[in-house]
């Protein structure tokens, strides 16, 4: 995650804009529940305060997700996104972020990356 320009942190994950980006962070060992994606969406959306930004959604942290989690994040998940860079772990994460893009078909610019600089030339065209 890029300086500490404007932050903030709840219990699951931590979310900063920068250049223009939303870098938003889950913690280590998080395990996406129904509640969990709940306060994670409601608090990036008052973060934001109602701006629309390119996210840059770290998920190397996710230990584990149930499909309520999964499928609160596909409904609400992208509300004022423009478009959604979801970096992972080749091995686990790729999985559960291919899992997601398939099943849940987001509803904006959503694409998989292993490589942080790659996912940030992505977000980059929709600035």
């Amino acid at each position: 995650m890029n300086a500490a320009h404007d932050c903030y942190e709840n219990a699951h994950a931590r979310f900063c804009i920068a250049h223009g980006i939303l870098y938003f962070e889950y913690k280590p060992e998080t395990v996406i529940s129904l509640t969990v994606a709940r306060k994670v969406v409601s608090d990036r959306i008052q973060f934001q305060n109602k701006t629309t930004y390119p996210v840059l959604c770290d998920i190397r942290g996710v230990k584990d997700s149930d499909k309520a989690g999964r499928d609160y994040l596909a409904q609400f998940g992208s509300v004022l996104t423009k478009a959604v860079a979801i970096l992972g772990n080749p091995q686990v994460s790729e999985t559960m972020g291919d899992f997601y893009l398939r099943i849940n078909k987001p509803t904006i610019p959503t694409l998989f990356f292993t490589d942080e600089e790659q996912a940030l030339a992505f977000l980059k065209s929709y600035l």
